[in-house]
């Protein structure tokens, strides 16, 4: 354990529970259309009946044990050029093997640590037949326990430089990255920024990509008219279409008033419930949420939710540092980030592709071969966008494969093979 490190144990005050339980206690439900299912939004006899479960059934302290016996936790100050220090939470697991790869796992919104809680024990475990890894799941800041920034302007080399020091002090002056959603748009900006001194390579699970451009990639725009799609892409194209027009309005809210919405979220666990329900549900592939997932998940960011039995998530969220702080980045992304760097930004580093075919947004390979040094990539006939949780074996199949040998990426971290 480095000295900088300090063990974390999750211990929720009893008063925030008495508050929660005293605001689910008097939540006050809209009506609803006749007939309306999801055409509008979340039904409300889904939200009904896990508000039901929340205020009745479900016990927040037997989750909060089996997170502290299951994931060992760590906090550690970390200082962010003009934003002073922050206390950042993280997970840190490694492997019995020594030689084990150095791996930096980045979840997004609506995710928060608790997502590397599957793929964890597969990332670490030792075996002849595939590497392993030494794993840290950043709690990003603003998520979780993790103190959120305090300024504006918490931009993407921002949170890639906390993901730099939290490995360079644990360590691990030599390491990759996994991650999805603005996991995907973080772990780039660490390999852009931080490779290959420190980050060696990455891989993502939701990698972004517009079409070339005429202008600025006249061979690639030319290979990409030219190049007919895969009856895989054609349908996520379709999936990608059906998202802008019916799945990005939360987009908007949080890059242009993420404060206004902040109070709702903040002040309302229903509300919150029902904000994050909505995108697990229709952004994954028909996963069978138990409704303690999804509250327990609604807690952390406000936590995570499954639906029979759905608190722990939005629970953690709600209890933790608060929602609201955890959707400003998508400010800071819409205000003066670069979301899609010109390909002269692109990361030199090896860099490898999952596609899962209900991601929300789906672009044919072409489209990110070209998103940097492009060794890997992988198709599945199932999974969504939240494919650690959904389908951990996998991913992690794929990240094996990536950095294993016979692999493009296999000893790309000098003296970790991970065997």
């Amino acid at each position: 354990m480095s000295r900088l490190e300090v063990p974390f144990k999750i211990d929720v005050p009893d008063a925030a529970l008495e508050e929660l339980s005293k605001k689910l206690a008097l939540a006050r439900l809209p009506d609803e259309l006749d007939e309306a299912g999801w055409d509008y939004g979340v039904p409300l006899d889904d939200i009904r009946r896990l508000l039901v479960k929340w205020r009745n059934d479900y016990d927040w302290r037997v989750h909060e044990r089996q997170l502290n016996a299951e994931l060992p936790q760590f906090t550690m100050d970390i200082a962010v050029e003009g934003h002073g220090s922050l206390s950042i939470h993280y997970v840190h697991q490694k492997s019995e093997r020594v030689d084990a790869i150095p791996l930096l796992f980045v979840h997004g919104w609506p995710g928060n640590f608790l997502e590397v809680r599957k793929i964890l024990p597969l990332l670490v475990a030792a075996s002849p037949e595939h590497p392993s890894f030494h794993v840290v799941a950043l709690g990003l800041p603003g998520y979780g326990f993790s103190e959120a920034p305090r300024k504006k302007g918490f931009r993407l080399d921002q949170y890639a430089e906390v993901g730099n020091k939290l490995m360079l002090a644990l360590g691990y002056d030599e390491y990759v990255t996994q991650g999805g959603d603005l996991g995907f748009q973080i772990t780039r900006r660490i390999a852009r920024n931080y490779g290959p001194k420190h980050s060696k390579a990455w891989h993502t699970n939701f990698p972004i990509a517009q079409h070339p451009s005429l202008f600025a990639s006249p061979l690639s725009y030319l290979q990409a008219l030219a190049t007919p799609y895969t009856d895989f892409e054609k349908v996520g194209l379709a999936r990608s279409r059906w998202f802008e027009k019916s799945g990005r309005g939360y987009f908007y809210e949080h890059s242009t008033k993420p404060q206004t919405l902040g109070y709702s979220l903040a002040d309302s666990p229903v509300g919150l419930l029902a904000w994050l329900y909505e995108k697990l549900v229709a952004w994954t592939d028909n996963y069978a949420w138990e409704d303690d997932e999804g509250t327990y998940h609604s807690f952390f960011r406000s936590t995570w939710i499954d639906p029979p039995s759905s608190d722990l998530g939005i629970q953690l969220l709600f209890l933790a540092r608060g929602p609201a702080a955890s959707i400003r980045i998508y400010y800071e992304l819409a205000n003066g980030d670069k979301r899609f760097p010109p390909r002269s930004e692109a990361p030199t580093i090896p860099f490898g592709t999952s596609h899962f075919p209900k991601e929300v947004l789906i672009a044919p390979r072409i489209w990110t071969r070209l998103l940097g040094n492009h060794v890997f990539e992988s198709e599945h006939a199932n999974g969504g966008h939240f494919a650690a949780h959904e389908v951990p074996e996998l991913l992690v199949a794929d990240v094996r494969k990536m950095f294993g040998k016979g692999g493009p990426a296999y000893g790309v971290v000098p003296g970790r093979t991970g065997y």
